[in-house]
């Protein structure tokens, strides 16, 4: 059974940090392109980061030169390193693992003064 588990969420003010781990289990996150996509209230699930097996990472525009994925495949884990934080950021923060895809349950960030 393959479990995608996020952690590292919680309330921030404006221009914090914050890095978020996704420990996976049942697959080895070696072989697979590994994730981060965000849902706010009202808006739908958009792609934040993802790294691929060789270490390739893409970003979407809104975090580019804030936030950064990380992989360790001995740990099996995917982080998202997140800096400079904005309001705009609060989201539930899921993990996903392709080809599946494998979805996390979603870890909270709130970005409140």
């Amino acid at each position: 059974q393959v479990q995608l588990v996020e952690s590292g969420g919680g309330l921030v003010q404006p221009g914090g940090s914050l890095r978020l781990s996704c420990a996976a289990s049942g697959i080895s996150i070696s072989i697979y392109v590994m994730g981060w996509h965000r849902q706010a209230p009202g808006k739908e699930r958009e792609l934040v980061a993802t790294i691929s097996s060789g270490g390739w990472t893409n970003y979407a525009d809104s975090v580019k030169g804030r936030f950064t994925i990380s992989r360790d495949n001995a740990k099996n884990t995917v982080y998202l390193q997140m800096i400079s934080l904005k309001p705009e950021d609060t989201a539930v923060y899921y993990c996903i693992a392709s080809p599946g895809p494998y979805w996390g349950q979603g870890t909270q960030v709130t970005v409140s003064s």
